[in-house]
């Protein structure tokens, strides 16, 4: 009955979603909605899965920073990560969410120095926070309602002195007398003298335009002068006059007319006042955020001043006595009955009805995610429908609660939603070219440098076992179409423990292809064609003024042409071309793109010579473009016939006995 019954302060689990972890929230107010339910007012706190990858950097030095400061004994590994999943961040959002939402409570504490981090691994439902996330602004922050408990927060003591040894240091360096118990006044005489300093205060406020507007009638200006300020004044005033009466009287009223001092309450206008009263009301005792949002003109200590004197006024009292009535007519408690409804992703067993996400097709044998058990009473399924993935029963309550598995696995990132990007879908052209074997040596170096990592997967003998015996599952077609998909090895591998026994004994028959060693690949491709590096070109120079006034044309990175500069003149889109020495306003210049050395294509040229240009010649235009389009398939050149041999012409004499006539 006390574990189910709620009330306004506690730190308890909603629950907004069957596959996601609980909400963290603490309650603020219990209200009752015109249909008859209860709404939580709370206040919102996240969890590193929660935040984005550059605040989860910023949380992990300041956990460096506290361990080394407050001397943490060491921690293994799997500690140090279900640790973060007790590590939580205070918040000053609200939200309202149904009562009938709440799982359960549990305890929220600011950590302090003195704490052992170890401890909160020990006790269920227990977590901590230091420091505060601002949704709107994406920053971490320290806490600061932070508690002075620790060592470098203690005083130090020097040594006591012996008996009979002076102490040689200087008092008045160290503290300032402000009043002497032993002076050669009576009592009734300092009592008559204060009496007098309220009566030259209030007559200070009749003479000052500013308060007599503030306390426009004698009881307020008797009332205001009679505050601490006037009588701390007062004191003093006795105290640098050497407790003399006469030299006391003279320094209150000098000949300027009386001094008129004033505290933070009467220096605050009304306007001011509700303005710190409305500020109080939304941030409570947060003095820096009142003063940086509300009151922005005022200093720090003065807005502490003036709530300590609002404190001692009747508006406190009036508020006080509102917020009561108000307090009683709210619900203080409310009571949650246990939530028994199955959760929509338990694996059901045969026989019962299937659960919802897929949870009935999945395979058996697999083990859970994050213990590796393979006997649970019930199981539940988690992470991406298509990998399959289940938590036994307590990984699943791990998971609800603590929004993390026991043990750090890769899916753990898939199964979070929305803060953090998935893993690339394929590698950089760069990558790619850097481990090319057909890349020249100090260019792949420059590549390889440029990479973040270089890593080589070699299959196992198991795992290539594996991609015969659990085809089905593994569906290696599938997974070579789409790389950037993850596959569940765990599942593929407890299948195949299962079904390896039942396989047949006789080996597969494989066919044998016969492949070319790359070193003779890389030869019939350099005798085939030759390789020439070709130095950068720079632009041409022009050979008369017009040709240097044209616009040049950006080029691509294999050096093409653009359709307007196909000819001399430049044409624009409708054909007409541009006078010479003249550009419309509308024609954009389009300066030369420069290439990026990482963007660079790879330094290798095929040349193409003589036969190979005449046979381009043979090709139509239709034949080019298809064969640029699909450079795999082989191009089918079909050469005209040869031209029919001449007969030989009969070979006539060099000269000739007839004569030669020449007819006009």
């Amino acid at each position: 009955m006390t574990a189910n019954m709620y009330r306004v302060g506690d730190y308890v689990y909603f629950e907004n979603s069957s596959s996601n972890p609980y909400l963290i929230r603490r309650i603020e107010e219990l209200n009752k909605t015109a249909n008859g339910n209860v709404e939580a007012k709370v206040v919102c706190l996240f969890r590193r899965r929660d935040i984005s990858g550059n605040l989860n950097t910023l949380a992990d030095s300041n956990a460096r920073e506290f361990e080394e400061e407050s001397k943490q004994p060491a921690l293994s590994e799997q500690q140090k990560h279900q640790l973060k999943h007790r590590e939580l961040f205070l918040s000053r959002q609200f939200e309202s969410l149904p009562a009938t939402h709440i799982r359960g409570k549990c305890n929220v504490t600011l950590l302090n120095e003195t704490d052992v981090l170890a401890g909160y691994l020990e006790k269920e439902d227990c977590f901590f926070y230091s420091l505060v996330f601002d949704p709107v602004q994406k920053t971490l922050l320290a806490d600061q309602g932070e508690i002075r408990v620790g060592s470098k927060y203690q005083a130090e003591i020097p040594d006591k002195l012996a008996e009979g040894e002076s102490d040689n240091r200087i008092q008045e360096k160290l503290e300032t007398k402000v009043w002497d118990p032993n002076n050669q006044l009576k009592d009734p005489q300092i009592d008559q003298f204060l009496v007098v300093a309220r009566a030259v205060g209030t007559f200070a406020r009749a003479l000052d335009c500013s308060s007599s507007i503030r306390q426009p009638s004698l009881h307020m200006s008797a009332a205001a002068a009679s505050r601490d300020i006037t009588l701390f004044h007062a004191m003093d005033t006795l105290q640098k006059n050497s407790y003399d009466l006469a030299k006391a009287m003279s320094t209150l009223v000098p000949q300027g007319g009386p001094v008129l001092c004033r505290d933070e309450m009467e220096e605050w206008s009304a306007s001011e006042a509700m303005l710190f009263e409305e500020a109080l009301e939304k941030y409570g005792k947060d003095f820096n955020d009142i003063r940086q949002d509300f009151l922005p003109w005022k200093s720090l200590a003065s807005v502490v001043q003036f709530y300590y004197m609002w404190k001692t006024t009747d508006r406190y009292i009036q508020q006080k006595r509102l917020k009561a009535a108000e307090a009683d007519s709210k619900l203080k408690q409310v009571y949650i009955p246990t939530y028994t409804k199955p959760n929509p992703n338990q694996i059901m067993v045969p026989g019962s009805k299937p659960g919802m996400n897929g949870a009935a097709g999945f395979q058996k044998g697999l083990s859970c995610e994050s213990c590796h058990t393979a006997q649970s009473p019930q199981w539940y399924a988690w992470g991406p429908p298509n990998m399959q993935c289940r938590l036994c029963a307590s990984c699943w309550i791990y998971w609800k609660k603590y929004g993390g598995l026991k043990t750090p696995t890769q899916l753990e990132g898939a199964a979070r939603g929305g803060s953090e990007t998935g893993p690339r879908g394929h590698m950089t052209r760069q990558e790619v070219q850097g481990l090319s074997p057909f890349t020249r040596n100090e260019g792949r170096a420059k590549l390889l440098a440029k990479n973040r990592q270089t890593f080589i997967l070699q299959t196992t003998k198991l795992t290539r076992i594996a991609r015969r015996v659990c085809e089905d599952i593994l569906q290696p077609r599938r997974a070579a179409r789409r790389p950037y998909a993850s596959i569940n090895a765990n599942a593929v591998k407890a299948e195949c423990m299962i079904r390896l026994p039942k396989a047949t004994k006789t080996p597969l028959k494989t066919r044998v292809v016969p492949r070319q060693s790359l070193a003779n690949i890389v030869q019939d491709l350099a005798i085939s064609a030759p390789l020439k590096l070709k130095a950068s070109r720079g632009p041409p120079t022009p050979i008369n003024r017009n040709q240097a006034s044209q616009p040049r044309v950006g080029q691509s990175l294999l050096g093409k042409r653009g359709f307007d500069s196909a000819s001399g003149v430049p044409y624009p889109a409708n054909g007409r071309p541009y006078v010479s020495g003249m550009r419309s306003s509308s024609q954009t210049v389009i300066k030369r793109q420069k290439v990026n050395q990482g963007e660079a294509p790879n330094p290798v040229v095929f040349v193409a010579t003589k036969d190979t240009r005449a046979l381009r010649k043979h090709l139509t235009q239709s034949e080019m473009r298809r064969a640029a389009r699909k450079p795999h398939i082989l191009v089918r050149i079909k050469l005209p016939p040869p031209p029919p041999r001449s007969l030989a012409m009969p070979l006539l004499p060099s000269s000739t006995s007839e004569p030669i006539v020449l007819e006009d």
